[in-house]
C-alpha cells in the first residue's frame, strides 16, 4: 500500500483529495481487447486497485489469457446487490483453493469471493487489516488493530488473526508489534514485519516470530526502521524490505538467515515494491525524500543466490520514461512476462504495462485508481503457488 499510514499520508492527503478528477475516471464495468489469446495453463490474473483513501473506490480488474480481454471493475458487475461495492483501500489479494481473498484495509474486512466468478461468498471482519498468507486450511492476516492516526505515543499494538477458511471465522489472535505489515510462513514459524508506521518518528524495527503450532509470539528480531514486506527464498533466507524514515534513513532490503538466526546482508537498494521469480528479486524503488519533497525512482534486479544486484534496469525500451509513479510489479514465472503498475497521480485511473522477459513493451492498458496487486488464477496449483509468492 502507498505510504498512507505514516506521516506522508497526513502531509499529502488534503492535496490529493482536493484535486480535481479528470474525465477518464470510469467506474462502469467494461471489457477491452488487449492481445491475442495465449495459453490455457493459466486462466488469467486479477488486479486489485487500491483506490483513493476515504473514497470507497477500490476495484477489481481481470485479464483473461484465453481471450486476450482485459475487464475493468468486475466486482461491481458480479455483485450488484452489494451496496458499497468492494470497499475502501484494497491492500492485498490472494487465491487459496477455489476462493479469492481481497484485504480491504480501511473497510476493516477481508472480502471472500468465488475465484471463478468473483461472486461474493462472505467477509471476515478484521480492523485495519493489511496482508494475508495461508497454511493448512487457515488464513493469517496482519492487523494494525487501532484507528488510522499518526501519534508517536500510539498505544495499540497490532496482531495476526488466524482465520478458519471453512467457516470464515477468526479463531485466534496473536499480539505482535506496532502496525504489522508483511507476513511470511516458513519452517513452522510465522514471520511478521512490524512497521510502527503510525508512530512517527518512533518507528518499529522488528520482525515478530510466531510459533505456528502454539500460535504464540516467541521473539522479536531487530532489523531496521519501518519494516514493510517479506519474501522467503528456497534457501531459508528471509528477504525484508524497510521503508526507512524518509529523512536520513533510506529504504533498503535486508537478508536474514532464519536457520542460522542472523542477518547476512544489507543490499543498499531502494525499495517500495518487489516480486520474486526464479531466484531473482525484481525491485522498484519510489523513494520519497521529506527534505526535498520529491521522489527518486529506481529499478533493480537482485540475484537472491549471490545476494548481488544483477542489473539496474528492468525495462529496456525506454518505456520507463512514460511511467509516472511505478507502484507495483509482478513477473509471470511461466512466460517471464513482467507487469508494471503505474499509480500516476493517485487520483485518476492508473496504467498496467506488460513487458516481455527482455524488458520490451508488449501492451499497456488503463486500470482503476492506484493499481497495486496482481494474483494469477489457473488450473495448476503448484505453478500458481510459485507464481503468486
Amino acid at each position: 500500500m502507498r505510504l498512507r499510514h505514516n506521516i506522508l499520508l497526513l502531509m499529502c492527503a488534503v492535496a490529493l483529495l482536493a484535486g480535481c478528477r479528470h474525465d477518464d475516471v470510469i467506474f462502469i464495468p467494461e471489457e477491452v481487447s488487449v492481445t491475442q489469446p495465449q495459453y490455457a495453463e493459466l486462466y488469467g490474473f486479477y488486479l486489485l486497485n487500491e483506490g483513493t483513501m476515504n473514497y470507497n473506490n477500490s476495484s477489481l480488474d481481470y485479464y483473461d489469457f484465453s481471450t486476450g480481454i482485459y475487464s475493468r471493475n468486475i466486482y461491481a458487475s458480479a455483485n450488484p446487490d452489494v451496496p458499497m461495492e468492494l470497499g475502501d483501500v484494497g491492500n492485498d489479494i490472494a487465491i487459496y483453493g477455489s476462493r479469492l481473498y481481497a484485504v480491504i484495509n480501511c473497510s476493516n474486512k477481508v472480502e471472500v469471493m468465488d475465484a471463478r466468478t468473483t461472486r461474493r461468498i462472505g467477509q471476515v471482519d478484521i480492523p485495519n487489516c493489511r496482508y494475508i498468507k495461508f497454511h493448512k486450511g487457515f488464513a493469517y492476516v496482519t492487523s494494525y488493530a487501532g484507528e488510522v492516526i499518526i501519534d508517536p505515543n500510539y498505544e495499540q499494538t497490532g496482531y495476526v488473526a488466524k482465520v478458519d477458511t471453512a467457516t470464515l471465522q477468526v479463531v485466534a489472535r496473536c499480539e505482535v508489534g506496532f502496525q504489522p505489515d508483511g507476513i511470511e510462513i516458513s519452517e513452522g514459524k510465522i514471520f511478521v514485519a512490524n512497521s510502527g508506521g503510525y508512530m512517527v518518528p518512533n518507528y518499529e524495527n522488528t520482525i515478530s516470530v510466531i510459533d505456528l503450532e502454539t500460535f504464540r509470539e516467541e521473539e522479536r528480531i531487530p532489523i531496521a526502521k519501518n519494516l514493510h514486506r517479506l519474501i522467503q527464498d528456497k534457501r531459508g533466507i528471509l528477504w525484508i524490505s524497510a521503508r526507512g524514515d524518509y529523512y536520513t534513513e533510506q529504504s533498503d532490503i535486508y537478508a536474514y538467515d532464519i536457520r542460522k538466526h542472523r542477518l547476512v546482508k544489507r543490499m543498499d537498494c531502494r525499495v517500495s515494491n518487489w516480486c520474486a521469480c526464479d531466484d531473482k528479486l525484481y525491485v522498484i524503488g519510489t523513494e520519497f525524500d521529506m527534505m526535498t519533497m520529491r521522489n527518486t525512482i529506481s529499478w533493480n534486479v537482485i540475484d537472491m543466490n549471490k545476494m548481488e544486484i544483477l542489473s539496474e534496469k528492468i525495462i529496456n525500451d525506454g518505456t520507463e520514461e512514460e511511467i509516472i509513479m511505478p507502484y507495483g510489479i509482478k513477473v509471470n514465472s511461466l512466460t517471464k512476462d513482467i507487469y508494471v503498475l503505474d499509480a500516476r497521480d493517485y487520483r485518476n485511473p492508473g496504467r498496467l504495462y506488460c513487458f516481455d522477459s527482455y524488458g520490451m513493451l508488449k501492451w499497456k492498458i488503463r486500470t482503476g485508481i492506484i493499481p497495486a496487486h496482481i494474483v494469477f488464477w489457473g488450473n495448476n496449483s503448484n505453478n500458481l503457488t510459485n507464481l503468486n509468492n
